[in-house]
């Protein structure tokens, strides 16, 4: 377990290897699940913000699901969610599949059009790591948590390339946490932390 300000990580964020490869995987992760992604509280007024704008990205089905449950939903799990669509194997209703079958994320797409000012959800950018609250207050949970069967060509694309899952994540890391707490991850996983904190103190 590595501890980094309030926020306690699995070992396996620096340890273990993945890189996405969605040519095999397909965005496997946008369907595959127990609910949709998980928001945060603010990401909620996001959402309602750029929901027009990234409208003409949707399915005409999932923009009548939308219109029915809502932009997000509630889970009694894990709290506010994007809704998802019963009729497409529960993808995303702001997925979009295309004819390959690979899913993309109408937001994401309308970001790197420059579109809109906000890529995706967190929950979606740090994937496969997620995060949990803590029984005590103020502390939170980083977990690894790749799918077995889905995420399956990331690990072994990872372990190819030999890149860690935190190096991999850095832009959603520090997009969560920050930059010098991802530096601080770094120094952690390459043993230069120490080092680091010696030089700092003289």
């Amino acid at each position: 377990m590595i501890v980094i300000d309030n926020v306690l990580i699995s070992d396996d964020v620096i340890e273990k290897k993945f890189v996405c490869d969605l040519s095999r995987c397909k965005g496997a992760c946008c369907e595959d699940g127990d609910a949709g992604a998980p928001l945060e509280e603010s990401e909620k007024a996001i959402i309602d913000r750029v929901y027009e704008t990234i409208r003409p990205y949707l399915t005409i089905a999932a923009q009548k699901e939308i219109e029915k449950k809502g932009k997000y939903v509630w889970h009694d799990e894990f709290g506010w969610v994007t809704p998802t669509l019963e009729s497409d194997k529960e993808i995303c209703v702001y997925g979009m599949r295309e004819k390959d079958g690979t899913i993309h994320c109408a937001f994401e797409r309308a970001y790197l059009e420059k579109k809109i000012d906000w890529k995706k959800p967190i929950s979606c950018h740090l994937y496969p790591i997620i995060t949990e609250p803590s029984k005590y207050q103020h502390v939170e949970h980083v977990n690894y948590d790749a799918r077995p069967v889905a995420c399956a060509p990331a690990c072994q694309l990872g372990k190819k390339l030999k890149v860690p899952v935190y190096e991999f994540l850095k832009e959603p890391i520090v997009r969560k946490w920050g930059l010098g707490f991802w530096k601080a991850l770094d120094a952690i996983a390459k043993g230069t932390w120490k080092e680091n904190q010696k030089r700092d103190s003289q």
